[in-house]
């Protein structure tokens, strides 16, 4: 695997009450921006992917990574962002992260 296949990796800044979510890919900045409610929710609030990026799944990257991040904390994610909701709504697997009654395991 050379450098450039590899999957850039995705980094997470956090300030005080919000932070993102950022990935550079061919020089390209795309991001996930949240809000934190307390300590145990955070709040999608907008996905931006370059138009150079658009259809390589960044944006899906992002919102995995933040499910991923997430699920480890024991939080739980309310996505208000369209793009963040209807990924998340796509993934059956992820739902364990929306808040609210959790459905039983199979």
């Amino acid at each position: 695997m050379t450098e450039q296949d590899a999957e850039p990796s995705i980094r997470n800044e956090e300030g005080p009450t919000k932070g993102r979510y950022v990935v550079i890919v061919d020089g390209h900045e795309a991001e996930m921006t949240y809000s934190r409610a307390g300590d145990t929710l955070i709040i999608i609030d907008h996905t931006h992917v370059p138009d150079a990026l658009r259809g390589r799944r960044i944006g899906e990257r992002l919102v995995r990574r933040a499910v991923e991040d997430a699920r480890g904390a024991g939080k739980s994610i309310i996505p208000l962002c369209p793009f963040a909701k209807a990924t998340i709504a796509r993934h059956p697997e992820w739902q364990d992260v929306l808040p609210g009654p959790k459905p039983p395991a199979p």
